[in-house]
């Protein structure tokens, strides 16, 4: 298969500069743009996953009536902290 090229990207000098300092020892700059690509996207699908996951877990609760309200909680939680700092006091 043969490689393909992205689009080229205006940036400010200075911020190339910068770029271009930050490159490791035999890292191109090339490389380094891939490299953030290649995270980006696998950021972005770990994102969008886990925003599915959130609506199905949401419309399931909703489905079930099997929910802890918020307030509960929020009690809950709330209370840890106040014992915590109870005996962080002591």
């Amino acid at each position: 298969m043969k490689t393909a090229t992205l689009p080229p990207v205006r940036i400010d000098p200075g911020f190339r500069h910068e770029v271009e300092q930050s490159l490791q020892d035999g890292e191109s700059l090339t490389a380094l743009v891939e490299t953030a690509l290649r995270h980006e996207i696998a950021r972005r699908k770990n994102h969008s996953e886990f925003v599915r996951r959130g609506l199905a877990a949401i419309e399931r609760t909703t489905r079930v009536g099997d929910g802890i309200p918020a307030e509960t909680v929020i009690a809950k939680l709330e209370a840890k902290l106040a014992a915590t700092r109870k005996r962080q006091q002591v």
